[in-house]
């Protein structure tokens, strides 16, 4: 299949561009955050915690993601400027290589997680139709999922603006499910079940008080990644303060819903309990405790429409940090097409022929997409880490800020984010952090290739010792997982 051209207009073109209001954005955010992890959640914190030691896990990630908040709130008005988060600040802050390979690596790991999100529909579908498989990785769930991934496709190339306005009404209708869930266990909560064992001292399996907290923040680690998305999609905003609300709209949103699942869970059925459920969807079978099967079914296919939601959602993000990326030169040209509608197409074909190759490989080497999804989930946490690591330095250098303008807050949530971006990093695994270099060192010939093509010196004497150390570390990788002294699953 070939990139069509016949529609596509090159970016200097004069298009129009929609632009996205506060609750398109807020949608945005909040349909990648929660996909399917909260629907996991009430097994997922339970296998490791006690109520107690969830409560305090919540608190640390809540301090950490909203600094990190904060951050993408400040930046979107203090350089307004500059577009597509992530990417963007990476290059303001620390020069053009470090720009492309944030991108990349957001690029990467966006696509190949929703080779997963498309893979997890249809394994929740396998519940009603069972020619999808558990895993859904059977040919059947491999078709049903290539038709999802094209009719998202075609929704896109329509329009940003009409992809946005679907995007809202996925995550209501994702958000539905969860507040009847909520709602329907907090009038069946009590209070002498959720104080068993309130700190796990009899539990000796859960360890101290510490180790339990560390247990519920490896499952935090992953439910706040989205949080960037109306900085993504700043260019598209109508206006520049509603990238920060939006930011700030979406988190306070997603941390309520986490919150009130885990916690609520608690008050249904005992830890014991809460830890031998199926780790799918678990908040299943806390509402079918209450309610009936009739709530089990609710759950499931609010399940399915939140992983959907959450697919189109990042699909749009898949395209558009490579397309605003390729616009100011960091990746090749064929990225930065667009078409009359002014949506970035040459990124998107680009970006779902890929994942349809890797929905194929998953049918026929399922653990080989596993490890690659594995190592790319922690290439998004990098630019996470560039990201405060620039608002820090903006606020050590005063750089945007007025004569006398106070700097305290912005570097406390500067320090903040880049502590708790490193913690993120550390805590998916140092291996995964190195095994990244074998995805990033693909990049560089890309890299050098784009800025050839514009007759631009690609490399400074420090890139050129940057793109030196990947693929070292690249070579280190490959020959550590060679000999089976690290892997990826």
């Amino acid at each position: 299949m070939s990139i069509p051209t016949v529609d596509v207009v090159r970016v200097q073109s004069p298009v129009s561009e929609t632009k996205l209001g506060l609750l398109p954005l807020v949608a945005l955010v909040v349909g990648s955050m929660i996909g399917g992890g909260v629907f996991s959640l009430p097994q997922n914190m339970a296998k490791g915690a006690s109520p107690g030691a969830v409560m305090i896990g919540w608190l640390i990630t809540g301090v950490g993601m909203l600094a990190l908040a904060f951050v993408y709130q400040s930046l979107s008005t203090r350089k307004p400027a500059l577009d597509a988060g992530p990417y963007a600040y990476a290059r303001a802050g620390f020069g053009d290589f470090v720009g492309f390979n944030s991108a990349w690596g957001y690029w990467l790991s966006a696509w190949i997680g929703n080779v997963s999100y498309v893979v997890l529909i249809f394994g929740a579908l396998s519940y009603f139709f069972p020619a999808f498989g558990a895993e859904g990785n059977t040919w059947q769930a491999i078709v049903g999922a290539s038709i999802l991934l094209w009719a998202t496709h075609a929704l896109i190339l329509m329009g940003i603006r009409q992809a946005a306005i679907i995007n809202v009404l996925t995550t209501i209708a994702k958000l539905a499910p969860i507040v009847l869930f909520i709602a329907l266990v907090a009038i069946a909560f009590r209070l002498p079940t959720f104080r068993l064992d309130l700190w796990g001292t009899e539990t000796p399996a859960l360890g101290n008080i510490l180790t339990q907290v560390k247990s519920t923040m490896l499952v935090t680690l992953w439910v706040f990644i989205g949080i960037e998305g109306a900085s993504v999609y700043s260019a598209r905003a109508a206006k520049r303060a509603d990238i920060g609300r939006a930011t700030i709209i979406g988190f306070v949103i997603a941390l309520a819903a986490y919150l009130a699942v885990s916690l609520l869970s608690f008050g249904i059925m005992s830890q014991p309990e809460l830890a031998g459920l199926p780790a799918a969807a678990s908040m299943a079978n806390v509402l079918e405790k209450i309610a009936g099967p009739w709530g089990s079914v609710v759950v499931r296919i609010g399940l399915v429409v939140s992983v959907a939601g959450a697919f189109l959602s990042w699909t749009l993000f898949a395209a558009e940090i490579p397309y605003r990326a390729a616009k100011e030169g960091m990746l090749p040209d064929i990225f930065a097409v667009e078409n009359s509608k002014g949506s970035p197409s040459g990124a998107l074909w680009i970006t779902n022929l890929l994942v349809q190759a890797f929905l194929i490989l998953t049918f026929f080497a399922n653990s080989t997409y596993l490890a690659l999804f594995f190592i790319a989930s922690t290439a998004i946490l990098v630019p996470y880490v560039l990201s405060g690591a620039y608002a820090l330095k903006l606020a050590i250098s005063g750089e945007a800020y007025g004569p006398g303008e106070a700097r305290g807050r912005d570097l406390f949530t500067g320090a903040i984010a880049t502590v708790y971006g490193c913690w993120l990093i550390y805590a998916a695994g140092p291996n995964y952090l190195l095994m990244c270099a074998l995805l990033y060192v693909l990049g560089v010939p890309v890299y050098w290739w784009a800025r050839h093509a514009r007759a631009e010196k690609p490399f400074s004497g420090l890139e050129a010792l940057l793109a030196a150390a990947i693929g070292l570390a690249a070579v280190v990788a490959g020959y550590l997982m060679w000999i089976g002294a690290i892997s990826a699953l």
